[in-house]
């Protein structure tokens, strides 16, 4: 797992060998042990190079091994032998040193990069903090702020940053390899003090305690609860303010902690789950390693609205040409400029050019005729789309994959409208679509594999979490929002206000409750699905009757507010007031609070303290309720899949894992108990109704969540 060669005639050259990544598993740390002994204890040996096969120097940690009993040698003892050689080590970085990666670099005397590497202290997005030596050693070796902004937020540097900061020594274009040999060869013999980070003091910096005030301050209000980012201020806050030795203990501490808690046992699954949606399977079987995507060289979006306007710019950002069309002048007009500013935009951040001659505009369909997959992002109407599709249909050339940017309605319905139902699949993007991280691919009965894995892989260029589900109303994302927001409603109804419900919601840890997501998203837009299903009436006569439509409790409060133009963030008033249109912050408003009065006065609702408590049990227990339903219908092929889409695309905190792992931290007893209690109180609101599967998993003992798809499938064969 470390190769050892001797090259230059007195270098010794140490290749860590563990694909894909290089990770220090036991096996390669055994070998990291092994042989720089053997270059120490070699006399022929003046300089050790150390680095990692196939272009990558080491990924960190294998976090496999997190769940078990570790084994071989620890990291610590191992970079500190390393640190104090007698003879210099190099680390030759390409491709990544990340983690523990960079840990094992900061414990070499010099650092050689290749200019497209990337580096990074990531631990704290996954519930911990750098803890063989890296909250200590960085800010000895950059400084305390430069330090913190990398170990609170986990973001990698490029191989310049890197340089600029002093975390590489030098950065080559060339074979890195051999400019760290010749590099080694040069500084053979010289004095190692200076270079061991570990004996360095922290640099000096004015006024310490005003400074990780500050930073404490600005972390604890960006984790929203999560506990790592908080640890790894008190762990730099230690390096600043003691030697090292008793700097690296409390490291020790803060790592015991975090390693243990539940939040890190989230983050952990949220890695693997983002892994693991990749692998998709269908009712049918098919699955993503025997159905191979097809070759895409040309793409074309229609509708350019702000959806297709952030679709266009993710495809053109994979290096695909792009035909852009919308019928209106107008539009196009500004459409173009948008993604003009847009693709620019991207470029300067990411330092490349920008591709503005891949897209092509264009105000006739007829121009999409020879592109081989169409992403059709037309207003949400199955009229307007079902014409859209039939207009595809007769020009597009023949295999030509028809995508669909819907939310919500029927995608089989649209592939009956073609010809080639089976070359059909929907592409759900979150707005704004170039930016979001989320992709739902959905597929019908009768779209195939081969069709689901060319709009999976296309996800994938795109920098997406691409999760693939069945065709339903709401697909996962939007079927599990309903329940969940249709119970805030009820809250208001009973005695809550915007402010409390959203209060519970955003310390649980969204970034925004469903309040002030409505306003920001524009009431009107819930007002118009809500028509469209028949669902809003006049709403003059009192009492219960009113509240009850297709035989089930419905809150007209969101439909009312709509009638008074209160359309949130865009005019100025919702369920919060705004100083203007567009404004971004909500206040709370008098009117409102009066408003819900008089509407619980004319239907007879006497209010009643509701806490945070009954809030959250309400709002995400019907939400995971509805989770359940979808696992048993076989619209997500796993709890993973649901968590994937939640965390990505819906605003829940990373760090509980996503909706249906809260569940099974919190106990699936636990939830349907409270699902029960609920439902007795309010028998008229079906989503609170216990989905059978719920139901069946606690019969048989609450599995663990990663054994849910062997109880399903179990369960399934038993009906």
């Amino acid at each position: 797992m470390a190769e050892y060669n001797l090259v230059s005639e007195c270098v010794g050259l140490i290749t860590l060998r563990n694909p894909p990544v290089n990770a220090l598993s036991a096996a390669v740390r055994q070998g990291i042990v092994d042989t720089v002994q053997r270059a120490l204890s070699d006399p022929n040996v003046k300089s050790v190079v150390i680095c990692g096969q196939n272009g990558i120097f080491c990924g960190g940690a294998d976090i496999k091994e997190f769940g078990s009993n570790m084994t071989g040698p620890p990291l610590i003892p191992m970079i500190h032998a390393i640190e104090s050689a007698n003879k210099p080590v190099v680390a030759a970085i390409e491709g990544s040193a990340l983690g523990g990666g960079l840990e094992l670099a900061l414990g070499c005397h010099y650092r050689i990069a290749h200019s497209k590497a990337r580096l990074g202290l990531p631990e704290v997005t996954l519930g911990l903090l750098p803890a063989a030596g890296g909250s200590q050693r960085l800010p000895r070796l950059i400084g305390v702020p430069a330090a913190l902004n990398l170990i609170t937020t986990g973001r990698h540097v490029t191989a310049a940053e890197a340089l600029q900061l002093g975390i590489v020594d030098q950065v080559t274009d060339h074979n890195t390899v051999d400019a760290a040999v010749k590099f080694a060869l040069s500084v053979a013999g010289r004095s190692l003090g200076p270079r061991r980070i570990s004996a360095h003091p922290c640099p000096q910096q004015p006024d310490l305690d005003a400074l990780f005030e500050e930073v404490m301050q600005k972390v604890r209000q960006s984790a929203r609860g999560a506990i790592a980012p908080i640890a790894c201020v008190q762990a730099v806050r230690a390096a600043a303010t003691l030697p090292y030795a008793q700097g690296m203990e409390r490291e020790r501490e803060l790592m015991a902690t975090l390693f243990t808690s539940g939040q890190a046992r989230a983050l952990q699954y949220c890695f693997f789950a983002e892994r693991a949606v990749g692998r998709w399977r269908m009712p049918s079987g098919a699955r993503w390693d025997t159905s191979k995507p097809r070759p895409l060289h040309k793409a074309a979006v229609i509708g350019l609205g702000i959806m297709g306007r952030g679709i266009t710019v993710a495809l053109a950002q994979t290096g695909l040409s792009v035909i852009a069309v919308e019928t209106q002048e107008k539009q196009l007009m500004e459409a173009k400029q948008a993604i003009s500013g847009m693709l620019e935009r991207g470029a300067k951040r990411r330092g490349v050019a920008p591709a503005l001659d891949r897209v092509i505009y264009s105000q006739n369909i007829q121009a999409v005729a020879d592109v081989d997959l169409v992403i059709e992002a037309v207003f949400e109407d199955i009229a307007l789309k079902t014409k859209v599709f039939q207009q595809l249909s007769a020009v597009c050339k023949p295999g030509t994959l028809l995508c669909t940017n819907t939310s919500a309605l029927d995608v089989d319905q649209l592939a009956s409208e073609t010809p080639n139902p089976e070359l059909v699949v929907g592409m759900h993007f979150f707005a704004p679509a170039h930016v979001m991280k989320l992709l739902e691919v959905v597929y019908g009965p009768r779209s195939s594999p081969q069709a689901v894995a060319t709009a999976m892989q296309l996800g994938k260029k795109m920098g997406k979490a691409s999760v693939a589900v069945g065709n339903c109303r709401g697909f996962v994302g939007n079927r599990m929002l309903k329940p969940y927001i249709e119970e805030a409603f009820f809250l208001l109804e009973e005695g809550a206000t915007p402010e409390l419900v959203d209060q519970a919601l955003e310390e649980f840890g969204f970034a925004m409750g469903v309040f002030r997501m409505s306003d920001l998203s524009g009431l009107d837009v819930g007002w118009r699905i809500r028509k469209g299903d028949g669902l809003v009436e006049p709403s003059t006569a009192s009492g219960r009757s009113t509240r009850i439509r297709q035989g089930r409790r419905y809150s007209p409060l969101g439909d009312l507010l709509c009638e008074e133009g209160r359309f949130g963030q865009k005019t100025g008033r919702g369920w919060y007031q705004y100083d203007k249109p567009g404004s971004r912050v909500a206040r709370s408003d008098p009117w409102l609070h009066s408003f819900l009065g008089a509407y619980r006065a004319q239907h007879g609702l006497v209010a009643r303290r509701i806490d945070h408590q009954e809030v959250l049990e309400r709002c995400l227990y019907a939400l995971i309720n509805e989770g359940f339903h979808i696992l048993d219908d076989g619209i997500a092929a796993g709890p993973e899949d649901i968590d994937v889409i939640y965390v990505s695309g819906y605003g829940w905190p990373r760090h509980r894992g996503g909706p249906m792992f809260y569940a099974n931290m919190v106990g699936l007893a636990k939830v349907l108990e409270r699902l029960e209690h609920y439902q007795q109180l309010h028998p008229e609101v079906p989503h609170l109704q216990p989905s059978s599967l719920l139901r069946r998993l606690v019969a048989s003992g609450s599995p663990p969540i990663h054994k849910w798809g062997e109880a399903i499938k179990k369960l399934h064969s038993q009906l």
